[in-house]
C-alpha cells in the first residue's frame, strides 16, 4: 500500500509538471513574438531570450572571437516575466560575438542571424542587410509555370573545370553556371539545406568532407561551408546574397529546403540549451517521439515552435528574398502550423511557393488526422506534396532498388503493371479527382489527395535515392551496361511523363547529362567522387541534355501543359485507349488553356517492341518521336492508328 501511495504521489508529481510545462509558454503570446534575440545600436546591444522562468542563473557572454578565447564580458540576464530574459551591454559590440547560457551549455540562441566559425556563437554586425540590391526577382504567378532543378552546392560544381568557387554558393553565380541552367530552361533552383549544419567541420575544410546538410544548427543562417571564409560572419551573408541576385537577374526563382522538423541532437541543440523539453514531442511513455527517423522530432504543435517557424521562413523572404520552400519531411509538421506559414507568407507575397514531403520517417507523437501528410492535403489549400504515386509507378518502390516499375513494363506480372498504368494516370492528371481515374488501383494514395493539380509534385528522381539512370541500371537487364543506349532511351521516357503531367514539374540536378551516384541509394555523406556532376558528359548524351531542354521548352510554350485548375483539367484531359497497360495515352483537346494547337497527343510506350494505338481520326503533326522533339514539327501522320516506337514518346498534334 505504501508503494501504491509513493507511486501514485510520484505520478501527480509528474503529472503537474507535464501540465506546468504546457501551460507556462502559453501565458507568453507567441503571436507577438519575433525572436530578436540579439538588438545592436553603437551605443549598446540588448539580448533577450526566451527560457523558462525558474532557470536559476541566465548569463550572456561576450567574445572577441567566434571560437575560442575567454570571454570579454558576462552579463546575468535579468526576468521581466512571460518566460522573457533580457541584458544590455553598454559600448560598441560591433564584430564581437556572444553566447546565452541558463546551465546547460553555451548556444548562440534560437535564432541568430549571424554566426561565427561552425555556428557555436553568435555574430554581432553593424549592419546585415546589403541595401537595395536584387531588383529584378522574377516573378512566376502560378505555380504551374514553374520547372523545379534540385541540386546540391558542392555536387553541382565542384567537379567543373572552369569554376572560380567550386562547392561554394558563388559557383551559381559564375557565367558557366547561370547559362548551363537558362539552356536547360528550369525557372526554379531548389536548393539543398543551405543553412548553417553541423556535420561539416567548417574549420577544416581542406579535408574532404560531404553532407547533404539535414542536420540542422542555426536555421537562420546560411552554413559556413559554402562560403569563401567561414570565420567572417558577413561573408557567408553577402555571398549567399550575391547567389540569389544572380539566380534572379537570370529569371531563375530560390527555393529552400527547410528541415524544421528535427535538430542535429537534442543534448546539444540551441533549442534544447535555450528551454528544455520545450520544443520536442515525447511519446507517452515520456521518450523523445522520432517521426523524424533522426532521433528527435520539434512540437510545430507548441506555440513557440510554431511562431518559430513562422519567423523564420519570413526572415529568409525578407532578408535574403527566397522565393519558395520545401519543407522536409513535412508529415511531421502539425496541419495548423503549416497553414499558418501559409498565410504568413501570403501576407508577403502571394506567389511564394510551398510544398513538401508528405510523409514521415517514422510514428509522431501526434495522431495522423493532425499532421502534414499527403492525404491531408486537402486541409492545406496552396500548398503541394511530392508524388510517390507518380515516382514509384514509374521506376519501382522505394524499398527495392532492384525491382521496375512500368518502365519495365515487360518485367511486371499483369497485375502489377495494371497499377503501375493508372497510377501514372493520376500523376498526369495532378493526383486530382478525374472521371477516367480509379483511385481504388492507385498504388498509395486510394483517393485524390489534390484538390488542384499544382498540389502535387511531379517527379521520378530526388537526392535521397538511387538517381534515374542508376535505378534503370538496376532494375531493367538492358540498362546494366553502363553504355547501353537503353538508359538514355528509357531516361527520356520517364522524363515525358513528368513533364507533360499536369503537377509542378521537379528534377534532380544533373539527370539531363545521365548522372550516376556510381549505385550508391543514400549518399548523404558520401565523397565527392560519388556525388558530384560529370560535366563531360554534357557532350557525351548530347542527345539526353537536346531531349530534356526541348520537352521544358514544349511545356513552357504550352499551356495545355499546364493548366493548373482542375477544373480545366478535367474539362480538357483525356485518357485514350491504348492494346494494354503497358501503354498510356492522352489527349489535351479543344485548345486547352487557349493554347495554339487544337488537339494535342502523348502516347508512352514501355515496351521493348513498337505499338499501335488508336487515336481520333485526323492529320497530325508530330513533335517528339524516337528520342527528338522539334516543336516545327518533323514530320505528319495521319489517324486513326499510328505506331509508336520501342520505349518511347510520341506527341502529336493537330
Amino acid at each position: 500500500m505504501k508503494k501504491t501511495m509513493k507511486t501514485m504521489r510520484a505520478s501527480r508529481r509528474w503529472l503537474m509538471a507535464g501540465l506546468l510545462s504546457l501551460i507556462l509558454p502559453s501565458s507568453l503570446n507567441a503571436q507577438e513574438f519575433d525572436f530578436t534575440e540579439m538588438r545592436y545600436s553603437p551605443e549598446q546591444t540588448t539580448f533577450s531570450l526566451f527560457a523558462p522562468d525558474d532557470a536559476s542563473r541566465v548569463m550572456v557572454r561576450i567574445y572577441k572571437d567566434g571560437l575560442g578565447g575567454k570571454p570579454l564580458k558576462s552579463v546575468r540576464m535579468q526576468y521581466t516575466g512571460k518566460q522573457l530574459w533580457t541584458a544590455t551591454v553598454k559600448g560598441d559590440l560591433n564584430g564581437r560575438f556572444y553566447t546565452f547560457d541558463i546551465g546547460r551549455g553555451e548556444t548562440p540562441g534560437v535564432f541568430a542571424r549571424a554566426v561565427g566559425v561552425n555556428g557555436k556563437r553568435g555574430a554581432i554586425l553593424k549592419q546585415q542587410s546589403d541595401g537595395q540590391w536584387d531588383l529584378e526577382r522574377p516573378v512566376i504567378k502560378n505555380p504551374a509555370d514553374l520547372v523545379i532543378y534540385e541540386l546540391h552546392h558542392r555536387d553541382f560544381s565542384i567537379a567543373r573545370k572552369d569554376a572560380r568557387h567550386p562547392g561554394k554558393f558563388l559557383a551559381l553565380t559564375e557565367p558557366w553556371a547561370i547559362s548551363h541552367l537558362k539552356e536547360l530552361g528550369v525557372n526554379a533552383v531548389h536548393m539543398l539545406p543551405s543553412y548553417d549544419y553541423g556535420s561539416v567541420d567548417e574549420t577544416q575544410l581542406d579535408r574532404p568532407q560531404y553532407n547533404w546538410g539535414y542536420d540542422p544548427v542555426n536555421y537562420n543562417v546560411p552554413e559556413g561551408s559554402y562560403s569563401t571564409n567561414p570565420y567572417d560572419p558577413q561573408c557567408r551573408i553577402s555571398e549567399f546574397k550575391q547567389m540569389v541576385e544572380a539566380l534572379h537577374r537570370a529569371g531563375i526563382a530560390v527555393i529552400l529546403d527547410v528541415v524544421y522538423n528535427h535538430t542535429y541532437d537534442i543534448e546539444h541543440s540551441n533549442f534544447q540549451r535555450t528551454y528544455p523539453d520545450y520544443y520536442y514531442r515525447k511519446t507517452k511513455n515520456g521518450e523523445y517521439s522520432n517521426g523524424s527517423g533522426c532521433g528527435n522530432e520539434t512540437a510545430s504543435d507548441q506555440p513557440m515552435m510554431r511562431r518559430f517557424m513562422i519567423e523564420s521562413v519570413k526572415y529568409w523572404v525578407r532578408e535574403y528574398h527566397i522565393d519558395g520552400f520545401r519543407f522536409d519531411l513535412m508529415g511531421c509538421h502539425d496541419i495548423g502550423t503549416m497553414n499558418e506559414i501559409r498565410r504568413a507568407l501570403d501576407e508577403i507575397d502571394p506567389t511564394i511557393f510551398v510544398y513538401g514531403e508528405g510523409w514521415s520517417a517514422g510514428a509522431c507523437a501526434l495522431p495522423t488526422e493532425r499532421l502534414g501528410l499527403k492525404a491531408n492535403i486537402p486541409q492545406m489549400p496552396r500548398i503541394a506534396a511530392f508524388s510517390d504515386d507518380l515516382r514509384d509507378a514509374l521506376r519501382g518502390p522505394f524499398s527495392d532498388d532492384t525491382k521496375c516499375g512500368w518502365l519495365g513494363a515487360d518485367l511486371l506480372t499483369k497485375k502489377e503493371l495494371a497499377i503501375a498504368h493508372e497510377s501514372m494516370k493520376a500523376g498526369i492528371a495532378g493526383m486530382i479527382a478525374h472521371p477516367q481515374v480509379d483511385y481504388t488501383q492507385v498504388n498509395y494514395s486510394k483517393e485524390p489527395y489534390a484538390i488542384e493539380p499544382v498540389q502535387m509534385i511531379s517527379y521520378v528522381s530526388c537526392h535521397d535515392d538511387m538517381c534515374l539512370t542508376d535505378r534503370l541500371r538496376a532494375s531493367i537487364p538492358g540498362c546494366a551496361p553502363q553504355r547501353s543506349p537503353l538508359t538514355p532511351q528509357i531516361a527520356m521516357l520517364a522524363q515525358t511523363a513528368v513533364f507533360t503531367s499536369q503537377g509542378v514539374p521537379f528534377m534532380l540536378c544533373g539527370e539531363e547529362l545521365l548522372r550516376t551516384k556510381q549505385g550508391v541509394h543514400n549518399s548523404f555523406e558520401s565523397p565527392d567522387s560519388i556525388n558530384q556532376l560529370c560535366w563531360e558528359n554534357k557532350t557525351l548524351y548530347q542527345q539526353v541534355f537536346n531531349y530534356y531542354k526541348r520537352l521544358i521548352a514544349l511545356r513552357k510554350h504550352h499551356p495545355a501543359f499546364r493548366l493548373g485548375s482542375a477544373d480545366l483539367v478535367r474539362k480538357h484531359l483525356e485518357f485514350l485507349n491504348t492494346p494494354d497497360d503497358g501503354v498510356v495515352a492522352f489527349r489535351l483537346k479543344n485548345f486547352a488553356g487557349r493554347d495554339d494547337w487544337r488537339n494535342i497527343i502523348v502516347i508512352l510506350n514501355a515496351h521493348a517492341t513498337p505499338v499501335e494505338v488508336t487515336i481520333p481520326d485526323g492529320t497530325y503533326t508530330e513533335v517528339c518521336c524516337d528520342g527528338v522533339i522539334d516543336e516545327q514539327g518533323l514530320g505528319t501522320v495521319s489517324g486513326p492508328h499510328v505506331t509508336v516506337s520501342a520505349q518511347s514518346a510520341l506527341i502529336l498534334h493537330d
